[in-house]
């Protein structure tokens, strides 16, 4: 049975994105974000997390604001997503001056926060490489990036970062299943 405050924090990203698929399935949105939720539930972490990886596309992707989080699901829930949500907007530069902010500012997250963050790349990476391999190993690049700035703010003393490591790693071997199993496919071809 699920928490109250993970139930609620499912219903409102259901209708959040009710009305949106995911680029390469065409499935409903929500699917993404609730299997986020489940590696995190999967691994231990507590409810304000599971609730945050539901929402963690909300502001995102919706008109879903930071202050209606805060007064749905509190301070802390309100905080990781705000830790997770990309920093960058499309006038910020090209892809990869974007992708510069937003490492910057997931630099800056706690362990939790990081560990939504790897979550969300593991799902993205399975999608990615099963339907578009060649932007795959760009993605891949990118979040190579990601995981070494993530595992640089979770160094020695720093608090929770045996599990944002243990995430980063499951991360890192579901990247590179992803791209034995795109060079499978592209040499079958």
């Amino acid at each position: 049975m699920d928490d109250p405050l993970v139930t609620k924090a499912r219903e409102f990203a259901r209708r959040a994105h009710a009305g949106q698929t995911r680029k390469y399935t065409g499935e409903p949105y929500a699917e993404h974000p609730e299997r986020v939720a489940a590696t995190l539930a999967q691994l231990g972490f507590g409810p304000e997390v599971q609730a945050a990886a539901l929402l963690h596309d909300v502001v995102e992707d919706t008109g879903a604001t930071d202050l209606e989080l805060r007064g749905l699901f509190g301070d802390r829930v309100a905080d990781l997503v705000a830790m997770v949500t990309d920093a960058s907007r499309p006038s910020d530069g090209n892809r990869a001056a974007r992708k510069a902010l937003d490492r910057a500012h997931i630099a800056e997250a706690d362990a939790d926060g990081q560990s939504i963050k790897a979550a969300d790349m593991i799902d993205n990476m399975r999608s990615i490489f099963r339907h578009d391999p060649a932007f795959g190993r760009v993605y891949a690049a990118e979040k190579d990036a990601l995981l070494a700035v993530m595992a640089r703010a979770h160094g020695p003393g720093r608090r929770g970062r045996g599990r944002a490591r243990l995430v980063a790693a499951w991360a890192a071997r579901a990247r590179h299943r992803a791209l034995r199993r795109a060079a499978r496919r592209n040499g079958a071809d």
